[in-house]
C-alpha cells in the first residue's frame, strides 16, 4: 500500500513535495476545510490550532481499500511520527478516502488500530482519535446534531502525540469538559446552522 502525503504550506494543494495528485490534493483541501471551520473554527479542539498554524500537521492520503492496507499504511504513520521531531511533525491525519466508507466497519477497524498501537509498543507514547463522515455515538439517531463533532468529509485516523496532549491539557485546565461543550455548540448551531458554516466559500 502507499500513501500520496502532504505538510501545506500554502492555500493551493499544500503540497510540500509533489506527491500529491489533483485528486488526493482535493481530499486534502476537503479535508483542511473541515479542519479550519469545524474544528478550529468552532474550537471543537482547542488544541488544534497551534499545531495547524505552526505547520506542524502531515496529510496522509492511503490508497488503501480495505482494512490489512489501512492497518499497513496506518504502521507506517505510527512509525513515520515516532522517529520525526515534534517540532517539524506534531500529529498525523490518516485520511481513508477509498476504505473503511461503512462506519460499524470503520468502529471494528479501531480495535485493531489499537491493537497494533500495542504491537509496536507505542502504547503511552502515541494516541490514535477517530472521524468519520458517518460517525455516531452510542445511544444517539444517526441524525443527531452531537454526532457532528466527530464528523469529517473522510474516514480519518488522527495520530497524537501523547507529551502534546499532556502539555495542552496542561494549558487548558477545563479539558475534561470539551466533550459536553462541544455537544452544546452543536446543538445551539443546529443541522441547518451546521450545514451553512460548513459549506465553503465559493459555493452558495
Amino acid at each position: 500500500m502507499t500513501t500520496s502525503t502532504t505538510m501545506p504550506e500554502d492555500e493551493n494543494d499544500g503540497s510540500r513535495d509533489g506527491t500529491v495528485d489533483a485528486a488526493d490534493g482535493e481530499i486534502v483541501r476537503a479535508t483542511r476545510h473541515w479542519l479550519e471551520r469545524a474544528v478550529i473554527g468552532l474550537n471543537l479542539c482547542p488544541f488544534a490550532k497551534g499545531v495547524y498554524v505552526k505547520n506542524q500537521i502531515r496529510y496522509a492520503v492511503s490508497d488503501a481499500t480495505d482494512l490489512p492496507g489501512v492497518l499497513t499504511d496506518l504502521e507506517a504513520e505510527l512509525r513515520r511520527l515516532q522517529q520525526a521531531d515534534a517540532a517539524d511533525l506534531d500529529t498525523t491525519l490518516l485520511i481513508l478516502p477509498r476504505a473503511l466508507a461503512d462506519f460499524p466497519d470503520f468502529n471494528d477497524c479501531l480495535h485493531f488500530a489499537d491493537r497494533l498501537l500495542g504491537q509496536l509498543g507505542l502504547e503511552g507514547t502515541l494516541q490514535i482519535a477517530s472521524f468519520h463522515p458517518r460517525y455516531q455515538f452510542a445511544g444517539t439517531a444517526p441524525d443527531d446534531i452531537e454526532n457532528y463533532t466527530n464528523r469529517a468529509p473522510y474516514p480519518i485516523l488522527h495520530l497524537l502525540r501523547e507529551a502534546s496532549i499532556e502539555r495542552a491539557v496542561e494549558a487548558f485546565p477545563d479539558a475534561a469538559d470539551i466533550y459536553e461543550r462541544n455537544q452544546q455548540t452543536l446543538r445551539e448551531l443546529g443541522l441547518d446552522g451546521w450545514r451553512d458554516w460548513m459549506r465553503p466559500a465559493d459555493k452558495p
